[in-house]
């Protein structure tokens, strides 16, 4: 049976796509929200990669780059469009089908804007099953597939194709999307349809459309389990710990110290490098990268961006468990703590 997002389906799947995203900014979120609405039409195809035919030729299309930027450079409304074209010439085939790097707020709307605008299904899945803050930083890569050759759309009419190694996309993508204005759209990780049924992370598109109807538990965003670490008020943010110093990430460390409210009344820290990637409570380590660590607002049901973090809020710390991939040897080495540049030793688990 064919499924639609048409526009009824969008507010469910835009709002399925905010619980747990960290970074996004009202008013790129509006803007891009807006975006979508007025390209839908009476909607989008929705597809499992194992429904397409294996040789079909998928792309994945993503904001790259600050959220802040896109909120203050608007777009021409074409940079999908263009991303995908690009990519396109360079791969000698047309795309078949899109499919998002991540599903939090922007990521999940930029990758409908492009399959409305061109008419193609969106592939009902993602590259991680949670948000990671490098394009390197996927599922796909996992798989062995590189997020390269790569086009990127700026909003002034740039446009650049980069191919090189998978471990120097963000090393050479960075500096670029800052010298078009901040932010872009990417075409990447071109892929035939049965390697993209591999290695994708399944059937997320249609858990955040389930997740956004009304009185949808917050859990129901979360495909493999969600856990309650404490509730309490933010005592102190503190600026750079020194970790991760020789990371490539695109923010610097800070920590932040939450006093439970309840029960233990324990000393929750959480250290954050462009997002939380380690709590301890009382010293003792109790949830880490791969898994999503998120900081919701009690006062307004919100994620609450590290940035953002300010002492007297009152917040409510959940972890959001991480794809199995993500927990095996090679997952912990692209999305552990030492990705982050913090040195300690984890486990993997059996796939």
């Amino acid at each position: 049976m064919t499924r639609l997002i048409g526009p009824a389906e969008l507010r469910r799947f835009s709002a399925g796509s905010r619980l747990f995203a960290t970074g996004a900014a009202e008013s790129s979120y509006g803007l891009t929200f807006a975006w979508a609405e007025s390209v839908l039409g009476e909607g989008v195809e929705l597809a499992a990669a194992a429904e397409l035919d294996p040789e079909t030729l998928c792309m994945v299309v993503s904001l790259v780059g600050s959220t802040t930027a896109l909120g203050e450079q608007l777009p021409a409304g074409d940079e999908p469009v263009r991303a995908v074209r690009a990519l396109e010439r360079w791969m000698g085939e047309r795309a078949g089908a899109v499919v998002a790097l991540n599903l939090a707020a922007e990521n999940a709307l930029i990758p409908l804007v492009a399959a409305a605008v061109l008419r193609l299904p969106l592939v009902d899945g993602d590259g991680t099953g949670r948000v990671f803050p490098l394009v390197e930083q996927t599922t796909y890569r996992l798989g062995g597939l590189s997020a390269t050759p790569l086009a990127l759309a700026g909003a002034s009419g740039e446009l650049v194709l980069l191919e090189t190694a998978a471990d120097r996309v963000e090393e050479l993508l960075r500096p670029v999307v800052l010298s078009v204005g901040g932010w872009a759209v990417a075409a990447c990780y071109p892929m035939a349809a049965r390697d993209l049924a591999r290695v994708l992370v399944p059937g997320t598109v249609s858990l955040l459309l389930a997740a956004g109807e009304p009185g949808a538990p917050r859990s129901a965003a979360a495909p493999y389990g969600v856990r309650t670490l404490c509730s309490g008020r933010i005592l102190t943010v503190e600026g750079s710990t020194g970790h991760g110093a020789d990371v490539a990430m695109p923010s610097l460390p800070a920590s932040i110290v939450v006093q439970e409210s309840a029960g233990l009344r324990r000393l929750v820290r959480l250290e954050a490098h462009n997002e939380i990637v380690l709590a301890l409570a009382d010293g003792a380590p109790v949830a880490m990268a791969p898994d999503q660590i998120c900081m919701i607002s009690v006062a307004d049901g919100m994620v609450v961006d590290v940035d953002k973090a300010a002492p007297g809020m009152e917040v409510e710390i959940m972890v959001v468990r991480a794809a199995p991939m993500w927990h095996t040897g090679p997952g912990l080495v692209l999305g552990g703590l030492r990705a982050f540049g913090i040195p300690f030793e984890q486990r993997a688990e059996s796939p």
